[in-house]
C-alpha cells in the first residue's frame, strides 16, 4: 500500500511533537513493506527555528536515526495530485496550512480513489474550536484523533464513526533502556515552556520537589523566556535550551527521574491524554512521577507504571524514595516498561493505522 503523509515537518522536532511519533510510525509502515511518503512545505514556523538555534548542525540527530525516512519537500504552490501520486492512503496534519487541508480534501470530493484521513494531536479543538472548524474537511473519510475526549468533540461535530481515537506511542526502536546502566543522578525534565498556561504547576510539581528533595534538575525545552529563565536560575535549575528528541534517550539514561506535568488542557477538559513524553520515558527505563492527571481510557497503570503525587509534597516523597530504595526503582521501571511493550509502541500504532484502512476498505497486505 502507498501511504502518503502531510506533516508540518518530519525533520524538525523543534516545539513540534507530532515529530516524534510520526518517525516511529512511518518506519514501522516501511518495516511492513508499505511504501511510505512524508511530505512537508519546503519552510514552516518548527524547521526556521531550529536553523535559528542550531543551523543544520541540529537535524543531524534526526538523520543519523532515521536514515530511511527522506521527507521530500514542497512549494506553496505545488499540485497536491501530483504530491499524492498514486497513493491509496493520504493523511494531512493539522499543522498544515488550511489551503493545503482544503486541496487535498477537494482532490477526494471530486473522484480522487484514495482514501483521506485528517490527524489531529493538539488541543486547538477546545482552546481555539474556531481555528479547527476553518478546516475545510468535507471531502474527508475521517479524523485520527490523539485521545478519546478528542474524538468526542469530533463526534459532536457530526462525524460520529468516521472518527477513530489513534493514541500517540513510543518509538522502542529508539526509546529504550540503555545497554549498559550507569549511575544516575538528579532530576531530568524534557519540555516546553509553551504560552505559561502551566506555569504554577511546574514549580508545585518540578522545581519546588527537586529543590527539597536536594537532586539537581536538568531542563531542555524551548520557548522559554527570559522570566522563565530567570524562574529556573531561582531554582538553582540548570537550563540547556533545545536537544534533538533523537537524544533524549541518552539524558533520560543519566538521570534518576523524570516528571511527568500535563498541559492545563489536559489535565482538565481533555484528560486521558498523555503527552508522548510520557510513551518515551517509560520506554527509556526511567521512574517517572506524574502530577495529578485522570488516564480516563487506562492506558496505564498508575500507581505502578508511574509513581502519582496530589500536590508537590507526595512529589518529594516520590522522589526521595525513588533516590533511596533500588527496589522500588525497579519496580516501577519493569512495570513501566511492561506496559508499554505490550499496548504502546509505534508497531502497535502501525498495526492500528492498517486495520483502519481496512475498516475504509483497503485491502492491507503487509509486504515483510
Amino acid at each position: 500500500m502507498r501511504i502518503v503523509y502531510f506533516t508540518h515537518s518530519l525533520r524538525s522536532c523543534w516545539n513540534h511533537g507530532n515529530a516524534h511519533f510520526l518517525r516511529g510510525v512511518l518506519r514501522e509502515l516501511q518495516t511492513l513493506g508499505h511504501d511510505v511518503c512524508a511530505l512537508e512545505p519546503d519552510t514552516g514556523w518548527s524547521l526556521d527555528n531550529l536553523l535559528a538555534d542550531a543551523g543544520e548542525a541540529g537535524l543531524e540527530a534526526f538523520r543519523t536515526a532515521y536514515p530511511d525516512l527522506r521527507p521530500q519537500t514542497y512549494a506553496a504552490d505545488a499540485d497536491p495530485l501530483a504530491l499524492i501520486d498514486g497513493a491509496d492512503l493520504v493523511i494531512v496534519h493539522e499543522w498544515n496550512e488550511p489551503a493545503v487541508v482544503a486541496a487535498i480534501g477537494a482532490l477526494r470530493k471530486h473522484g480522487g480513489g484514495f482514501r483521506l484521513l485528517f490527524h489531529d494531536t493538539h488541543h486547538r479543538a477546545v482552546s481555539a474550536p474556531q481555528e479547527m472548524r476553518a478546516f475545510d474537511l468535507s471531502g474527508y473519510d475521517g479524523v485520527l484523533a490523539f485521545g478519546e475526549t478528542l474524538s468526542e468533540v469530533y463526534r459532536g461535530w457530526g462525524w460520529q464513526d468516521r472518527v477513530w481515537t489513534w493514541h500517540e506511542a513510543a518509538d522502542t526502536r529508539l526509546f529504550h533502556p540503555p545497554a549498559i546502566e550507569r549511575p544516575r543522578d538528579g532530576i531530568v525534565w524534557i519540555g516546553n515552556w509553551g504560552d505559561g498556561e502551566r506555569t504554577a504547576e511546574l514549580a508545585e510539581f518540578l522545581f519546588d520537589p527537586a529543590r527539597a528533595a536536594g537532586l539537581p534538575l536538568d531542563v531542555y525545552g524551548v520557548r522559554y523566556p527570559g522570566e522563565a529563565r530567570a524562574m529556573l536560575a531561582s531554582y538553582g535549575a540548570r537550563y540547556h535550551g533545545w536537544t534533538p528528541n533523537a537524544r533524549a534517550p541518552e539524558l533520560f539514561a543519566r538521570a534518576l527521574a523524570t516528571v511527568h506535568v500535563p498541559r492545563r488542557y489536559y489535565a482538565t477538559i481533555l484528560p486521558g491524554i498523555p503527552t508522548i513524553r510520557v510513551f518515551e520515558a517509560l520506554a527509556c527505563g526511567i521512574p517517572l512521577v506524574s502530577a495529578p492527571w485522570d488516564d480516563s481510557e487506562g492506558l496505564f497503570r498508575p500507581g505502578q507504571d508511574f509513581m502519582v503525587a496530589r500536590n508537590g509534597g507526595e512529589v518529594v516523597d516520590h522522589l526521595r524514595r525513588l533516590r533511596d530504595d533500588p527496589v522500588l526503582r525497579s519496580e516501577v521501571v519493569n512495570s513501566g516498561l511492561e506496559t508499554v511493550r505490550a499496548r504502546h509502541t509505534c508497531a502497535h500504532r502501525a498495526a492500528e493505522l492498517l486495520a483502519i484502512a481496512g475498516q475504509m476498505g483497503l485491502p492491507i497486505r503487509n509486504a515483510a
